[in-house]
């Protein structure tokens, strides 16, 4: 497999081609000086342009790869556009689709020809885990089987949501517990039109400030008393009987249910995570090539001739090389672990729905930050004023390390199902001593999961006030990492051979990154740094000639940036 090929992910060049006419190169970048509902109403303006050009709806659910390579060239292109795009077709079109029936069927039209752009109403300003017990109500009209829609107190309205213009028409997805007579059903999802100009009777809206690292039109909406019609609930297999109640069969997985969408929306985080991170690793090294140093000690040398440069450099493409096997991985459909009825959620309801994909999630996001704040450092401060491109990146990382679910429950939710053997599998038994190649490195991953999950076990398991889940949850969130290093590993082991030394470099990176418990849990031994700077450098010789080649594999387009500056102004003496 070529290096263009990989990155790509196996998709052909026939729909590449098309992906790329939906998101053409005037997208990446935006006029000057445009006030923030301008650019708001523009960002949905070139959705609208990409919805229309890429293959349909329907067809990109269908298809993981041509799904993700939409999503991947909008996060390069706008982060923005990305999130717009990611909440329309994953968190609104999946359900609508799923659930809907011929009642729902203008707004699925409406939705999949771009006429109307999809809003998810889930998380609540005040309240955590407000996505698994949700405040809003909608509660049953057992008369005409309509719903009336409740914000109850002003923790409970729906914040953030991408609401807040007033002319870009909206379908909101509301999260929301359906009440009848006889108590409380669950949540269930409620579709509510907005936009147009105007706001139904029953909703106020209430714009936000502008977010600089995501601009988007963001807003919290409040509901009071809306009356939404029997078609609007997505039931998802309940019904309502002739006796006005909710009878509801699918009740004890109905948390799993509720979060259909969750796959697509995981695989799609993950793929734009890698794709932002090629596009810092590429900013990042053609920086570095074409910028002189001016220092005493080594006077017009470029920067990237420095050691602490390539450290940066090689790092960042050996990251964006590894989350793009990460990506490419779960692109094919996989999903691992798929919860039931006995994966009750305890944090959130992300673990219910699969095991590893929301774990990968929480890994490469996290990295993916990581990695986007280490090229803006290494590029100066051209790469902070100069250009808002390193800075949009690592604010798109940063926003879904949140977003998509929350890291933190993700890993706590993890550590559970890894503790009780919840769909887990430990790893197979693995050699203590640290050897820094790859394969080694994956058998110190093995060795490290396998400690703190005993250690961790041993802790909840304890009796007394010692026992118990909370005081455990920063060793709950390290042991639920470790899993996710040792799965991204494992991934890289089936790597592409030509990409070996690199994904080895990233092995080194990991074992530096994780070197405080390698040592602690006695799987290294000291001087562990020394080792791990010896094994670069005998990998840099190899990899800094291949660092052009590598960039150029990634196929990005030239990537505009408005004028630094634009009028120009001088002192009134010297236009004398």
């Amino acid at each position: 497999m070529d290096l263009i090929t990989f990155v790509r992910g196996g998709l052909p060049d026939e729909p590449h081609a098309r992906l790329r006419e939906a998101i053409p190169a005037a997208f990446f970048g935006y006029p000057r000086a445009l006030p923030p509902p301008d650019r708001h109403a523009l960002t949905y303006e070139r959705f609208r342009h990409a919805g229309t050009a890429a293959p349909p709806a329907r067809e990109l659910l269908e298809d993981p790869r041509a799904l993700c390579a939409l999503l991947e060239r909008a996060a390069v292109a706008d982060p923005a556009l990305f999130h717009v795009m990611l909440l329309h077709y994953t968190l609104t079109l999946v359900p609508v689709l799923r659930f809907g029936d011929e009642r729902t069927e203008p707004v699925r039209r409406q939705l999949e020809g771009m006429e109307r752009f999809g809003v998810v109403a889930m998380t609540e300003a005040g309240r955590s885990n407000s996505h698994l017990m949700p405040a809003t109500v909608a509660r049953l009209d057992a008369r005409d089987g309509s719903f009336v829609l409740t914000t109850p107190d002003p923790a409970a309205v729906k914040f953030p949501t991408t609401a807040g213009h007033p002319a870009v028409p909206k379908l909101l997805t509301v999260y929301a517990r359906l009440v009848d007579d006889e108590g409380d059903r669950g949540v269930f999802l409620f579709l509510v039109p907005l936009g147009d100009g105007s706001v139904p009777d029953g909703v106020t809206v209430l714009p936000a400030a502008d977010n600089h690292a995501l601009p988007l039109d963001w807003a919290a909406v409040r509901f009071d008393g809306l009356r939404l019609p029997a078609g609007s609930w997505l039931a998802a297999g309940a019904r309502v009987t002739d006796a006005g109640v909710v009878h509801d069969p699918l009740a004890a997985t109905r948390p799993a249910l509720s979060m259909c969408a969750a796959p697509y929306v995981w695989r799609g985080v993950i793929a734009a995570s890698a794709a932002v991170t090629r596009a810092g690793a590429a900013v990042l090294t053609r920086h570095s090539a074409g910028r002189p140093t001016q220092g005493r000690l080594a006077r017009g040398r470029p920067l990237i001739e420095h050691r602490n440069q390539q450290e940066a450099v090689l790092t960042a493409l050996s990251r964006a090389y590894a989350l793009t096997a990460v990506a490419n991985h779960v692109k094919t459909g996989v999903t691992w672990t798929e919860g039931g009825a006995e994966s009750a959620p305890i944090w959130a309801p992300w673990a219910s729905v699969d095991l590893m994909l929301p774990l990968l999630k929480a890994a490469v996001t996290a990295l993916a930050e990581e990695t986007a704040g280490l090229c803006r450092t290494h590029c100066g401060a051209p790469g902070f004023v100069a250009s808002g491109r390193l800075n949009g990146y690592r604010g798109l990382a940063h926003g879904y390390i949140s977003a998509g679910g929350d890291n933190q429950l993700i890993l706590f939710d993890v550590a559970r199902a890894m503790v009780e053997r919840d769909r887990y599998d430990p790893p197979e038994p693995a050699q203590a001593a640290l050897d820094l190649s790859l394969g080694g490195c994956l058998d110190a991953a093995r060795a490290l999961e396998t400690r703190l999950l005993n250690d961790l076990a041993a802790r909840v398991g304890a009796p007394g006030p010692s026992g118990g889940w909370d005081p455990h949850l920063p060793q709950a969130a390290r042991t639920a990492t470790a899993l996710a290093d040792r799965v991204v590993l494992e991934i890289l082991q089936d790597g592409p051979p030509r990409l070996r030394p690199l994904l080895s470099w990233y092995a080194l990176d990991w074992a530096d990154r994780r070197a405080g418990l390698l040592l602690d849990e006695g799987i290294a031994t000291p001087p562990l740094m020394s080792r791990i700077r010896a094994a670069r450098d005998e990998l840099r010789a190899e990899l800094m000639p291949l660092t052009s080649e590598l960039v150029d594999a990634f196929e990005l387009p030239e990537l505009h940036e408005p004028p630094l500056w634009s009028t120009a102004w001088t002192s009134p003496a010297s236009q004398r």
